[in-house]
């Protein structure tokens, strides 16, 4: 059985840092493309980065451009999205999501992801 869980999420100042991490049983995470996305109340889920398995391709919304990172260890089964520069609008619970590469058109539309955890909350706060 497939199940990814996420960690790492918390409460962190404007203009801090966190690193989410993202780890499965019942597959390898370096076989699959893998998303970050998060969910804001009241607002639909969005897509924030993703890495392929092939030459861990990235991709990255424009809002977290150059302040988010996506990265992997194959060694731990584990990727990470790592946040600086954090703002009150990255609040939201995010999540990581699995998919086979060859499946995916759109890597960060939530639809073409079949595999989720269950989600970590980042609340970004003074």
């Amino acid at each position: 059985q497939v199940q990814l869980v996420e960690s790492g999420g918390g409460l962190v100042q404007p203009g801090g840092s966190l690193r989410l991490s993202c780890t499965a049983s019942g597959f390898r995470l370096d076989s699959h493309l893998i998303g970050w996305f998060r969910q804001a109340p009241g607002k639909e889920r969005e897509g924030v980065s993703c890495i392929s398995s092939s030459n861990d391709v990235t991709y990255y919304a424009s809002s977290v451009k150059g302040r988010f990172t996506v990265s992997r260890d194959t060694a731990k089964n584990m990727v990470y999205l790592q946040m600086n520069n954090l703002k009150s609008e990255d609040t939201a619970v995010y999540y990581c999501a699995a998919q086979d590469d060859w499946r995916v058109e759109h890597p960060l539309k939530d639809y073409e992801y079949a595999y989720w955890g269950q989600g970590t909350q980042v609340t970004v706060s003074s």
